[in-house]
């Protein structure tokens, strides 16, 4: 039976589970395939998935097989944000019910290595991270119709929200990482560079956190126009309006915190010029080589530090989207049914009306 939902599962065949599931065998080359299904075994939960986002990386592995070093050696299932319903569980499990929505974290750190002893599990160095080709062999993602999954890993995200919003769990928790990089907001001059999904959701995670002017820059209206409905106070389109953080780079700059998502270097050399001496800048967007105004880094005495992911934040994400006190609805461009994977992978591509685009699977 679909879990919660008191019908027959047209999943089923023989008294089998079967799975569909989206797999990436190169670029451009992604397959709905479908396989049979595992009962969960002890301390794991089966989910029916609900919705599943489309991050930067899984774009970029759909797109040119890859990104940087990390190439996609061997098919993959992609998706490492997304939301099920707990449709059954394996010994030993309690405080998860049958039908409840969860949020799924995608990472396992191994708890054992140095970095996990140290208390920077974000560091494991031997990190089990869904739907990342990282490793060989990969680690296989959640776009698929089932999943089995340590009931660690799952988060109920309440009766509030739909599965779409607690798919953002994830994307929301590596923003509140960036945004906790930067410690007490209050009161704070803000800007943030870059508004796709992770600006747009920095910049919610800044007002969240008290800082008092949020300007975010970006090249597409529809971006910004997310980004003033997340939480930005002031939007500005650097393409058309090139000039428009001039104002903010008077006396050394006005900015007291810059987080740069864009990973773009002239977007790098605007947030230097604009922050103030002994400013701060958390870089969030990555890319490969660029150069930099190193004179004018050392001059204003700027701390430039790097967010990686994120850690005990996804269980804050799931709480703050539970209660809606972040509402990640504006972010939410477009849903896809799993059996037009492509579909949704090609408008993911295409910045100019997507955001978050998320695949949909049967409840």
């Amino acid at each position: 039976m679909a879990a919660g939902r008191g019908r027959a599962d047209p999943m089923m065949a023989g008294g089998v589970r079967h799975a569909r599931a989206a797999r990436l065998y190169g670029r451009r080359d992604i397959r709905v395939e479908t396989a049979e299904v595992a009962e969960p075994g002890e301390g794991e939960v089966l989910l029916k998935m609900a919705a599943g986002g489309i991050c930067g990386s899984d774009l970029h592995y759909y797109q040119d097989g890859g990104f940087g070093p990390v190439r996609v050696q061997e098919p993959i299932i992609p998706g490492h944000e997304a939301s099920g319903h707990v449709a059954a569980r394996g010994a030993g499990i309690s405080g998860l019910a049958v039908g409840e929505l969860v949020a799924v974290n995608p990472s396992k750190p191994c708890g054992t290595c140095r970095f996990c002893r140290e208390g920077l599990a974000i560091h494991c160095l031997n990190m089990h991270f869904m739907g990342s080709a990282m490793r060989l062999p990969h680690a296989q993602g959640m776009f698929r119709d089932w999943l089995i999954v340590p009931a660690g890993q799952c988060f109920p995200a309440g009766r509030l929200v739909s599965p779409g919003e607690a798919a953002c769990a994830e994307p929301l928790a590596v923003s509140l990482h960036a945004v906790g990089q930067a410690g007490d907001l209050t009161g704070k001059q803000v800007l943030v560079t870059g508004a796709g999904p992770i600006g747009a959701l920095v910049a919610a995670a800044a007002r969240h956190s008290g800082a008092e002017t949020i300007v975010v820059t970006d090249l597409a209206d529809p971006a910004l126009a997310r980004a003033e409905a997340m939480g930005a106070t002031r939007v500005v389109n650097i393409r058309r309006d090139r000039a428009g953080l001039a104002e903010y780079e008077t006396d050394k700059g006005q900015f007291d915190v810059v987080f740069e998502c864009s990973a773009a270097e002239p977007a790098l050399r605007g947030a230097i010029a604009a922050v103030r001496p002994r400013g701060l800048i958390v870089q969030v967007g990555v890319t490969g080589d660029i150069t930099l105004p190193l004179n004018a880094l050392v001059g204003k005495e700027l701390r430039w530090i790097g967010s990686q992911r994120f850690d005990d934040e996804f269980a804050r994400a799931v709480a703050l989207i539970a209660e809606r006190r972040i509402d990640v609805r504006p972010i939410i461009s477009h849903a896809f049914p799993v059996d037009q994977a492509v579909q949704a992978f090609e408008q993911a591509g295409d910045r100019s009306s997507a955001c978050k685009v998320q695949l949909t699977f049967m409840v």
